[in-house]
């Protein structure tokens, strides 16, 4: 049984599209005359071969967000904890899901499941969807009997997840928003009212002090160039994506972003609590601590770090403990090292990764909150700058105005 994707025309006259599980196209066809509909395109969700030879859908799309991940993961975890078979869960959860794409896509995976692929074999075929640690995670699941588990596990961490990268564009939101409405407001002002009002002492024919010169060659220089400007930020922009891009270039840049005082900590924050929860759940699930490092290192976004992972596994892998390597590495806190050194001592490795991971979030969390709240006094600092510089210039000639008059 395959998944296929109609157009039909209802009794009203109206295009319906869909997604149907049958055995053939003429049975879908089928199905659709018995609902008195006029089938004009049934089409197979195709699979093709990449080179590596692994199994991908055509149709599906680009992937789903992290809070879409995490609902279809809760659901599927309910459904399978009530002892569900897995090829009714997944029909259970597709038939919950507004998007076609999501909807094709499970169903695809349960035919996949019903020509007897395991379910991590069969989200295999779904990269752009679910993650590599999702799928090993599953596996492990499988593979140890526990499925409901791991599910459930999952789907507190796929929450979480998205909890916390939901924090952190909170965090950032508020900053850019006071930064675009700071140059906004400068632009305005020296591009339309600061003419206006200089103006007037210029025709006047007075000796202008030095703050007023000098804004008038900023807001000339503005209002001449402004086009240009934004021509070569607009460049920049991506030309550093473009840079960034080459792995290279981009270990080089985060080896310098992790030395820098204050988005250097942050980032390090971000990534050791990206790196803590993920290792936390894979061995949970029952996942080796070698192929568990190898398989968090992809969650981290810091070149760097992911290079020392990387080097922190191999030195696992050949018998070096776990504490020890990453104290080696450099990039990892102190106390995360003597809690993980402590969980290796009493044997008790998983249940202090687990409280590693939370410790590392609770101190992310403090960390944006710190810097959020020294951007926004700083942005009113320098904004209130902005703005007296601009108010004296105006001032000053005002006031010799007076003088003179007197």
């Amino acid at each position: 049984m395959a998944a296929y994707e109609y157009l039909a025309l209802d009794e009203n006259g109206a295009q319906q599209r869909g997604t149907l599980e049958a055995d053939s196209q003429r049975q879908v066809r089928q199905v659709l005359r018995d609902r008195e509909w006029t089938p004009l395109q049934v089409d197979a969700v195709a699979e093709h071969k990449t080179r590596q030879g692994t199994a991908r859908f055509q149709g599906i799309g680009r992937g789903m967000s992290a809070s879409q991940l995490a609902l279809i993961t809760r659901q599927f975890a309910t459904l399978i904890q009530a002892a569900m078979p897995i090829e009714e869960a997944l029909r259970a959860v597709a038939a919950q899901q507004e998007k076609r794409r999501l909807k094709n896509m499970l169903l695809a995976i349960r035919s996949r499941v019903l020509e007897g692929f395991t379910l991590a074999q069969s989200m295999d075929a779904f990269p752009n969807h679910f993650p590599h640690m999702y799928r090993a995670t599953i596996a492990a699941g499988e593979h140890a009997g526990y499925l409901d588990k791991v599910l459930n596990q999952l789907a507190d961490y796929t929450e979480q997840r998205m909890q916390s990268r939901q924090k952190v564009q909170l965090a950032l939101l508020y900053p850019v928003i006071l930064m675009l409405a700071c140059v906004a407001i400068v632009s305005f002002l020296l591009g339309y009212v600061v003419p206006d009002v200089i103006k007037v002492f210029i025709d006047s024919g007075q000796a202008l002090p030095l703050v007023t010169r000098g804004l008038i060659t900023v807001s000339e220089g503005f209002q001449q160039y402004w086009p240009w400007l934004a021509g070569v930020g607009v460049l920049l922009f991506f030309a550093t994506r473009y840079a960034l891009a080459k792995p290279d270039i981009r270990l080089r840049w985060d080896r310098r972003l992790m030395g820098l005082p204050v988005i250097g900590r942050f980032s390090r924050s971000l990534n050791t609590a990206q790196f803590a929860g993920t290792l936390s759940i894979l061995t949970r699930s029952g996942v080796s601590l070698v192929d568990a490092l190898m398989i968090a290192a992809q969650v981290v976004g810091n070149e760097a770090m992911k290079a020392s992972v990387k080097t922190v596994a191999r030195k696992v892998s050949e018998g070096s403990s776990l504490h020890r390597a990453l104290e080696e590495a450099g990039y990892f806190p102190p106390l995360m090292l003597h809690m993980i050194a402590s969980g290796e001592a009493t044997g008790e490795l998983e249940a202090m990764l687990d409280r590693t991971a939370d410790n590392q979030q609770m101190e992310l969390e403090n960390r944006m909150a710190m810097l959020v709240g020294l951007f926004e006094p700083l942005m009113l600092v320098v904004m209130g700058g902005v703005v007296l510089v601009i108010v004296l210039a105006i001032l000053l000639p005002i006031l010799n105005m007076n003088t003179l008059i007197g």
